[in-house]
């Protein structure tokens, strides 16, 4: 009898300043809770409207130019959120 092994599956989500598709965990998770707070989420599991970017500075750079972010959260980001984001990927 051959043994049959499954393979997980892999969650992949499109960022939203290059539209490439990766991996999530490979990605910042910005959410947008119930309570209208945009936060940067490092588990990947806070409730409300989540948007995916890339850990790379010319992303970050094209989704704030095109408020991409903005627009898949429906509503306002500010540049702070921009900026915890860039000082983010000088740590990863």
């Amino acid at each position: 009898m051959q043994s049959v092994t499954k393979t997980k599956r892999v969650p992949e989500r499109k960022c939203c300043g290059c539209g490439l598709v990766k991996a999530g965990k490979e990605m910042f998770r910005i959410v947008r809770t119930p309570e209208g707070d945009v936060l940067i989420d490092e588990s990947g599991r806070m409730n409300g409207r989540g948007a995916y970017i890339c850990r790379d500075r010319d992303c970050i750079a094209r989704a704030e130019k095109k408020n991409s972010i903005g627009r898949s959260l429906k509503t306002e980001t500010g540049r702070e959120l921009y900026e915890d984001l860039r000082t983010r990927c000088g740590r990863d």
